[in-house]
């Protein structure tokens, strides 16, 4: 009896993880680049009732008897499928349309990866414009160092095309390239990437290394698209309907809880 309450009591923990991650998605439904959680969960270990060799006369029998402890949560997944694109009226606002992430420099110095291409430029340390996020940290071109521009562009002025080339325009208006090109990478697994707080990711051995698009030929190229912003990809109704899932799973482990306890005090009774 006390296998269950333990079964149970596990149910409802997992059920709590899943209401925990919902809730998560939901909370980023506005959020540029969010990409959607899911939680996935495993069996606990399980308990020989009965082997299949434990006959009255020792044959063999062909199915025994085992009984499991729960489950619990195994991982939390991100989704990475396309998220819609906004227009955005700033002019240094890009989306992703594929598989890539632009790269920030961290305050740590390390090297961030993220879908929320909205950037801003602001004054660099040697006093040229800097692409940087609105949190301040610098976006970095293909190359991995980061963007600066020349204090004498103006901002309106500077195009990006699709391969994430900057471009300005000279004495006849004709936009010409910099050379510099966002930096765009893939990874191999980027559900293996650790999460980070402001829609940034890092790199894990469960990801693999970045993978620059830039010099690799063998990826497909994401498309670079100036003046949008890749929306999230939460689904509201889909989460509304997990959540009334995950809600009447956490009631049944509850009921169990209440029946094993009811069971085990008519148990305790019998005696009187």
């Amino acid at each position: 009896m006390v296998r269950s309450l333990w079964t149970a009591a596990s149910g409802m923990v997992a059920q709590q993880t899943n209401v925990d991650v919902i809730s998560n998605n939901l909370a980023n439904v506005n959020t540029i680049g969010y990409k959607t959680e899911a939680a996935e969960f495993k069996t606990l270990l399980y308990q020989n009732l009965q082997t299949n060799t434990t006959s009255a006369n020792g044959q063999s029998k062909p199915i025994g008897a085992q009984v499991g402890l729960g489950s619990r949560n195994s991982a939390i997944m991100s989704m990475f499928q396309q998220g819609s694109l906004t227009a955005t009226s700033n002019n240094m606002g890009f989306a992703i349309e594929g598989d890539g992430l632009f790269a920030v420099r961290g305050e740590d110095g390390n090297t961030y990866y993220t879908r929320n291409g909205n950037f801003v430029l602001s004054r660099g340390a040697n006093g040229g414009l800097a692409l940087s996020t609105t949190d301040g940290l610098p976006v970095l071109n293909s190359r991995g160092t980061p963007i600066t521009f020349n204090t004498n562009y103006v901002a309106s002025k500077i195009s990006v095309t699709s391969d994430g080339t900057f471009c300005y325009p000279d004495a006849n208006n004709n936009p010409q390239s910099l050379g510099i090109t966002l930096g765009v990478y893939q990874f191999s697994n980027p559900e293996g990437l650790e999460k980070h707080s402001d829609s940034l990711y890092s790199a894990t051995g469960a990801s693999g290394v970045a993978l620059n698009e830039a010099t690799n030929n063998n990826l497909k190229k994401s498309n670079v698209v100036q003046g949008y912003l890749e929306a999230s990809n939460v689904q509201v109704v889909d989460e509304m309907v997990n959540l009334i899932v995950a809600q009447r799973a956490y009631e049944m482990n509850s009921k169990t809880i209440q029946a094993s306890d009811d069971m085990m005090s008519t148990a305790n009774q019998l005696k009187r």
